[in-house]
């Protein structure tokens, strides 16, 4: 019983193993060539540098990845140059409500740190003013909403 027992405590790396090799043995891999080798490597370190969202040089990619390879990363690229352009132009009423939403924010944060003060006058303006900037915004999401609808 004892016998038993003490295989059960044992760490089961035999099996482990057996397991890794019967998946070898089921899909054999070929051997990389040292050209291949050196060339995931270098694949592997630019992918690594992309997570960690550094810089990659072009001159390298062009150097590491073949003609088609380097063609897509450059017309993928130019789609998210052309996605980003598009999402500079807002129309104006975004651009007006979001300088609207920033107002709001910054009075209530203003109302917030004099309230830890103990400045309680000037706390009550800004809060009213808060909540008039808010009240006004709600009004014109409303009003574009059921115009829209319309």
């Amino acid at each position: 019983m004892s016998e038993w027992f003490d295989s059960q405590k044992k760490p089961n790396g035999n099996f482990r193993k057996l397991l890794q090799e019967l998946i070898e043995k089921a899909n054999p891999r070929r051997k990389l060539t040292a050209e291949e080798a050196k060339r995931l490597n270098k694949l592997e370190a630019i992918a690594d540098n992309f997570r960690r969202g550094e810089n990659v040089q072009n001159r390298q990619l062009q150097t590491w990845l073949s003609d088609y390879e380097y063609e897509q990363i450059a017309a993928e690229w130019d789609t998210q140059k052309n996605f980003r352009e598009e999402l500079k132009d807002k129309p104006d009423e975004l651009k007006r409500y979001e300088d609207k939403l920033k107002e709001a924010i910054m009075m209530r944060n203003r109302s917030d740190a004099y309230h830890r003060k103990g400045k309680k006058s000037a706390e009550y303006k800004l809060d009213s003013k808060c909540e008039s900037l808010c009240a006004n915004k709600s009004r014109l999401t409303a009003r574009r909403l059921l115009y829209r609808l319309r």
